[in-house]
């Protein structure tokens, strides 16, 4: 008997499971492909967001940053646009740009989570009416069923579950896998928005730098230094 056969038999439940199916499969080849872009190894960039904002070329820090899509380095190009807006704005531009990206990469989970739920208790469902089905048919002949007869109704009664947790399984499996990327990508912004501040502890003189990414003959004034609130440790 084919796997067409068996779906067949498993009762009406069994369609909205295959379409929870359809919707999971989508949802994990759309956020391996996103969370796959958003790899990205922070070394190298920090190399030359260091050495372009040591000269005040904040215009060549962007153009560093924009050589990628992935997620620090959007975060990055925001909070060096902000620059001479001073700490607090910079501050808060990184913050909303992490949380935009943190947004970006979780989008979708929670549809993902719930058909991890949904599909073994729609399983389930259909076992329970495929049951109830199968001991009416047994009352409505008296009772004049052979074992054979029994087992037949029971068994396909119990497809449907085991179509849910077909479902189910995976899905359950790779939302927690998505996650532990996911936190992973939060971790590693925090590490390099916390680096790339430190940037400024050191007394560095900022401006916007010309409009052609040439380096700033005279800088504007100093964005950040030690004595500033923003850098106080936290307790």
């Amino acid at each position: 008997m084919s796997i067409l056969d068996l779906f067949l038999k498993g009762g009406i439940m069994v369609w909205p499971i295959l379409l929870c199916s359809i919707i999971a499969v989508v949802i994990m080849i759309e956020r391996f492909v996103v969370l796959q872009k958003a790899k990205f190894d922070p070394k190298p960039l920090m190399l030359k967001l260091r050495s372009a904002l040591s000269r005040n070329d904040t215009v060549g820090a962007i153009t560093a940053c924009s050589q990628s899509n992935a997620a620090v380095p959007n975060v990055l190009r925001k909070g060096v646009a902000s620059i001479s807006d001073g700490p607090d704005a910079v501050r808060e531009a990184i913050e909303t740009a992490g949380k935009e990206e943190i947004f970006r990469l979780e989008n979708r989970l929670g549809i993902l989570a719930n058909i991890a739920g949904v599909s073994p208790m729609l399983g389930f469902l259909g076992t329970v009416v495929g049951m109830i089905n199968a001991f009416r048919a047994i009352e409505l002949l008296g009772g004049n069923v052979n074992s054979g007869n029994l087992a037949g109704g029971i068994w396909e009664a119990m497809l449907s579950s085991a179509f849910g947790l077909a479902v189910g399984i995976p899905s359950l499996a790779l939302y927690n896998y998505f996650v532990g990327r996911v936190n992973q990508i939060a971790f590693s912004l925090e590490t390099v928005t916390d680096e790339f501040l430190g940037f400024f502890k050191q007394g560095a003189n900022i401006s916007n730098g010309p409009t052609d990414g040439a380096k700033s003959s005279k800088p504007i004034r100093t964005v950040f230094n030690e004595e500033d609130e923003f850098f106080e440790p936290k307790e």
